[in-house]
């Protein structure tokens, strides 16, 4: 693993019960957890990761009542023609994955052109998950499968990448995720990236995520980087220390 090259996938959980803590209606919780996302975006390529999947709406969200719904989309389109500069600049790669299909039509229009104009960034590919079920891709991938020859694990892995995000040149091993984090309190992984984070360290963290800041990142980091990733083989006697919890990773 290059520790320079890294695959962070954050579920950003707690935006709702953030704001009716303090009295306000769950939108102005939303737009505090944008503020979060853009000082995110902008720490992560110092703190050595390469590609920063984020979940932001996911396809059982549409249970939501309606007016909470729009107001997300509102805020979520808002933000990506905000931020298009920004991301050109500092060298970001806009990827949306999900289900674009569903979504408002000036939601699609926002996508598109942030994608577009970004798609020469190196720095740091931004991929955000709207309308996105793991289950849902990775149905879709054993879809586009089947009828042809026995399918490895390495050739599902290709389609579930394609069927995530509609690229047919993603690499699985990009897609592959080093650590993911839940803010919120919760401990689950709600239907997110369930084949990419086959492997991935998970770190739950009882901060709301309007109040997680970069150095809660850099926290969540240096905690990853203590863990013994050993992908069901064993550590090198040479360079295992001790731990204080067991169980094979």
């Amino acid at each position: 693993m290059d520790c320079n090259r890294l695959h962070v996938a954050i579920i950003m959980d707690g935006n709702g019960r953030w704001a009716l803590r303090r009295g306000r209606p769950r939108a102005a919780g939303h737009r505090a957890g944008l503020r979060t996302l853009r000082a995110i975006v902008e720490a992560a390529p110092e703190l050595g990761i390469s590609t920063l999947t984020l979940f932001a709406f996911s396809s059982d969200n549409w249970k939501r009542p309606e007016a909470e719904v729009n107001a997300l989309m509102s805020l979520m389109r808002g933000y990506l023609r905000r931020e298009a500069a920004r991301f050109i600049e500092s060298g970001a790669r806009l990827v949306v994955i999900g289900r674009l299909d569903r979504l408002p039509h000036g939601m699609q229009e926002a996508i598109g052109e942030l994608e577009r104009a970004s798609k020469n960034g190196r720095r740091l590919k931004v991929r955000i998950a709207v309308d996105y079920s793991s289950r849902d891709v990775i149905a879709r991938a054993a879809s586009l499968a089947a009828g042809t020859h026995p399918v490895g694990r390495d050739d599902l892995a290709r389609y579930v990448t394609a069927s995530a995000s509609g690229e047919d040149n993603g690499s699985p091993s990009d897609a592959e995720v080093d650590l993911l984090i839940r803010t919120g309190g919760e401990k689950r992984l709600s239907d997110f990236m369930l084949w990419e984070s086959a492997y991935a360290e998970l770190i739950f963290s009882d901060l709301m995520w309007p109040d997680f800041r970069s150095e809660h990142l850099r926290a969540a980091l240096a905690e990853f980087h203590r863990r013994a990733r050993r992908f069901g083989g064993l550590e090198d006697p040479a360079t295992q220390q001790p731990h204080l919890s067991g169980g094979a990773r």
